[in-house]
C-alpha cells in the first residue's frame, strides 16, 4: 500500500488505516475472534495505523488489540498504534471531559494496561475540556511524551484556532476530525491548517456511517443502534433522501468499476498528502472494499464527477443530535 506520514516528523503508515470502534458493539455485537480477523487483514493489506480509544466498548477495543498483540508478538513491530482519552463523566452521569494531566496520565496507564505495551505510538485528548486552555492541554500531553508513555500527541474535533495555539506548546502530530463526501466542514480550515503545521489530518468515519458504501446498513438494524437511532442522517424523513441522493453514488462506483467505499475513501486521499482515513468495519470484506481505495489514482474528471452526484451540502440532516454535539467544537 502507499504511505503517507503521521506527521512532520512521525512514521510512514498506510495511507489507510484502521478505526477500531468497530471492536467495540458501537455498530452491532462483535467478539474477539471477529476483531482478530480485522486486525490479520490489516497485516495482509498492508494496513499498519490502528486507532482506538478507552472508550470504545469501554476498554473492548483496546483488550482485543492487546490479546492480539500478545498471541502475535511480532506484529507491534508492524503496527503504528493511537488511542484516546478524556471523556467521561460528572457527578451527575453527565458526558464530561477531562484534560488534566493527573486524568490522562491515569487513563493512559490503563490503556497501555489493556494494549500490553510500555509506549503508543500516539495519544489523543479525545475531546477539549473547556475548563483548560489549548496551551495547558498540549503540555499535559507533552508531558506524557516526556515520560516515554506515547512517542506523538493529537487533538480529536478541534478547531483550527485550537490546533494554532496547542502547537505553541507542544508539537502536535495529529488532528482527527469526521471528514467524508457527506460531512465536509474540515475543508473550511482545518485541512488547511493542518497542511501549513506539518499536521496529519485523520478523517474518522469515511464512508459516512455507511452511507457512502454498497450496503448502507437497514432501517431495522438501526433501530437497535443508540448513536444511529438518535442521529439525524439517519431518522425519517433525512434517511430515505440520504439514501435516495447516495444511489447515484453507489451507481457512480460501478461504472467506474470499484466499491462505493473504495471510491469514498480515494476521495479523501486526494484533499492532501497529509489526510488518512480510518475506516472501521466488523467484516473483512467490507474492509477490503475501503482499502482498495489506496489504489485508485482519481482524475479531476472523476472528481468532477462525483461532485456532480455529491455536491457540497448534498446531506439532510446534522451530522450529531443536540447531545451528540457535545465535545466537538464547531467552527464555521
Amino acid at each position: 500500500m502507499k504511505t503517507r506520514k503521521l506527521g512532520a516528523n512521525g512514521p510512514e503508515i498506510g495511507a489507510i488505516g484502521y478505526g477500531a470502534m468497530s471492536f467495540s458493539d458501537m455498530y452491532g455485537p462483535t467478539n474477539e475472534k471477529a476483531s482478530h480477523a480485522i486486525l490479520n487483514a490489516c497485516r495482509d493489506l498492508g494496513v499498519t495505523h490502528l486507532d482506538t480509544a478507552n472508550v470504545y466498548g469501554m476498554g473492548k477495543s483496546e483488550n482485543a488489540i492487546g490479546s492480539y498483540l500478545k498471541a502475535n508478538p511480532s506484529a507491534r513491530d508492524e503496527f503504528v498504534i493511537a488511542t484516546k482519552a478524556t471523556i467521561t463523566r460528572d457527578a451527575d452521569g453527565n458526558r464530561a471531559f477531562d484534560n488534566s494531566a493527573e486524568h490522562l496520565e491515569a487513563e493512559l496507564d490503563k490503556s497501555l494496561q489493556r494494549l500490553g505495551l510500555d509506549c503508543v505510538d500516539l495519544f489523543y485528548a479525545h475531546r477539549r475540556d473547556p475548563r483548560l486552555t489549548p496551551e495547558e492541554t498540549a503540555a499535559n500531553l507533552g508531558r506524557l511524551v516526556e515520560k516515554g508513555k506515547t512517542k506523538a500527541i493529537g487533538l480529536s474535533e478541534v478547531a483550527p484556532t485550537t490546533l494554532r495555539r496547542a502547537m505553541q506548546t507542544f508539537p502536535i502530530a495529529a488532528v482527527q476530525s469526521e471528514y467524508s463526501l457527506s460531512t465536509r466542514f474540515p475543508d473550511l480550515g482545518l485541512v488547511q491548517t493542518c497542511a501549513e503545521l506539518g499536521v496529519a489530518m485523520v478523517a474518522f468515519s469515511p464512508v459516512g456511517r455507511s452511507l457512502l458504501t454498497d450496503n448502507p446498513i437497514p432501517r431495522e438494524r438501526i433501530k437497535s443502534l443508540p448513536f444511529l437511532a438518535g442521529n439525524p442522517r439517519f431518522m425519517e424523513p433525512n434517511l430515505s433522501e440520504n439514501l435516495r441522493i447516495t444511489d447515484g453514488f453507489r451507481k457512480l462506483a460501478a461504472e467506474m468499476d470499484t466499491s462505493a467505499a473504495g471510491l469514498a475513501n480515494a476521495w479523501l486521499l486526494t484533499r492532501g498528502p497529509h489526510v488518512i482515513p480510518i475506516p472501521g468495519t466488523r467484516s473483512v470484506d467490507h474492509f477490503q472494499e475501503c482499502i482498495a481505495g489506496a489504489e485508485l489514482d482519481l482524475t479531476n474528471a472523476d472528481l468532477e464527477r462525483i461532485e456532480e452526484v455529491l455536491p457540497v451540502g448534498w446531506t439532510h440532516g446534522d451530522r450529531y443530535s443536540v447531545e451528540q454535539w457535545i465535545g466537538p467544537e464547531r467552527y464555521c
